[in-house]
């Protein structure tokens, strides 16, 4: 207690309207990890069978990242050119943006192409 106001309770602070739903997020993220890796059994791996697995492995890999990196410029590219209220700098820097994205959906298309080249490089039929 306080011991200028006897008798009266000390001020909490504010609280943010946000954390009561963050701290009952986070604890049911934490139940839910925790019942999956309870379930989960422990196994060995295994390893890929032949090379041409790694390599379409890779391909898919390769491809889900630089599709999502391209989405994410996109995504930018959009909400700068909405937000540019007719600035040419901004409308110039939005349109680089998506000039990028459509590189980066290019390059996820291509993705695969370039590993056949390199498969047929490396001998991997």
């Amino acid at each position: 207690m306080s011991s200028d106001h006897p008798g009266r309770r000390p001020r909490r602070p504010p609280h943010s309207p946000y954390a009561l739903p963050a701290v009952l997020a986070a604890i049911a993220l934490l139940l839910i990890l925790t019942a999956h890796v309870a379930s989960a059994a422990p196994t060995q791996l295994a390893g890929p069978a032949t090379i041409d697995q790694v390599f379409a492995n890779i391909t898919a890999w390769i491809t889900g990242i630089v599709a999502a990196i391209a989405t994410t410029f996109l995504t930018i590219g959009g909400l700068r050119y909405l937000m540019a209220a007719g600035d040419p700098g901004e409308v110039e820097k939005a349109k680089g943006a998506i000039k990028s994205a459509g590189i980066g959906y290019m390059l996820a298309i291509l993705a695969p192409v370039i590993l056949d080249i390199l498969k047929g490089l490396v001998g991997a039929k």
